[in-house]
């Protein structure tokens, strides 16, 4: 597209096939749906004809569920199972329109995208003066591509993203998401985000955000200590970076193991917020934020406000869901999440 700088397929060291990943015992979760006798991806459910359920081993016992009004995409990539459907319209809501599957879990749906693209984007981005160089891990749909698009101090964002296929399926289903690739300022570098990392001479990021998927699968590497110690070497003092951290509802173990890491690496402010999207697993998802050593980062004050020229994009669309309050508000924790994480202090 115009205006976006790509890195050749070759330039960057590109994670095993998720082929190999099977044969050597890591398991991806598949459904199937029942129908009138047409063929259907794997990832759909066979609870209900119609209907996609979500279910994984990451909320055993529980599946959300949206009817389908059509598929399509259906396809396997080297990594995963992508899948693009229509969700049919309810009487008595929006549609959540067009649904982005990952090997059965969705990434996002039309109408709730804002509340997990804005706040895992604005959340750091705001937190801290004038950033300039920022990093994207995963993310391929372009969402938060679009979100650093609103910040005009913003000089240069790299995005390296492990599967092509997430990318061209989101330019071609979710304009209004993958419209992020068009600005300028964006190069796309086609690889696995903890090769990329490790690469990347220390302090080069004024913030890094990690859009990834579940902790099974290819996203596995990117919840783990040695790529958070890849993360802080990249930023400069006091840089930040936000990372999807799972549900309080449903991961409290996995989010703790996230605390511990990152308290132990990360010398400057360390917080856990969270919002609700609707279409994710109990509702709500978290995020992880933390500072290196260096000026001081106060998450829940923001200090770089989006003002309102830059709270509409190329897209002509204003901020949805992200505002200054609900800024704040999102590091105010349920006091079971409260007393877990303030345990690991």
């Amino acid at each position: 597209m115009a205006g976006e700088s790509v890195a050749a397929l070759n330039d960057l060291p590109v994670k095993r096939p998720r082929e190999e990943e099977e044969a050597n015992g890591a398991s991806v979760p598949t459904v199937s749906m029942e129908t009138d006798g047409t063929e259907v991806p794997d990832s759909i459910s066979a609870v209900i004809p119609g209907w996609f359920s979500e279910i994984s081993p990451m909320w055993p016992g529980e599946a959300h569920s949206l009817k389908v009004e059509k598929i399509l995409f259906q396809g396997k990539s080297d990594y995963q199972d992508v899948m693009v459907f229509q969700a049919s319209d309810a009487p008595y809501s929006s549609t959540y329109g067009k649904v982005l599957v990952l090997d059965g879990v969705i990434q996002l749906t039309e109408r709730d995208e804002c509340a997990y693209q804005e706040m895992i984007t604005h959340l750091p981005l705001c937190s801290i003066p004038n950033p300039k160089k920022v990093l994207v891990i995963g993310g391929g749909d372009g969402g938060v591509l679009r979100e650093v698009a609103r910040h005009s101090s913003v000089e240069q964002v790299d995005i390296c993203e492990i599967d092509k296929m997430v990318v061209d399926v989101s330019k071609q289903f979710f304009p209004d998401v993958a419209i992020g690739y068009e600005d300028p300022r964006v190069t796309l570098h086609i690889g696995d985000g903890v090769a990329f990392l490790k690469a990347v001479p220390e302090g080069t990021y004024d913030a890094i955000i990690v859009d990834s998927s579940d902790p099974i699968g290819p996203a596995q590497e990117l919840f783990e200590k040695p790529f958070f110690q890849s993360v802080a070497r990249a930023l400069r003092p006091g840089g930040v970076v936000c990372t999807q951290a799972e549900s309080i509802w449903l991961h409290m173990h996995i989010i703790e193991d996230i605390v511990a890491n990152c308290r132990h690496i990360f010398k400057g402010s360390v917080n856990y917020a969270w919002t609700t999207v609707p279409t994710y697993p109990s509702g709500v998802i978290g995020f992880m934020l933390c500072s290196t050593e260096g000026p001081h980062v106060d998450f829940k004050h923001p200090v770089n406000p989006i003002d309102a020229h830059e709270s509409t994009t190329k897209s002509g669309r204003p901020l949805k869901f992200y505002n200054s309050e609900i800024h704040t508000a999102a590091f105010c924790l349920p006091s079971f999440a409260k007393r877990v994480i303030e345990s690991k202090a």
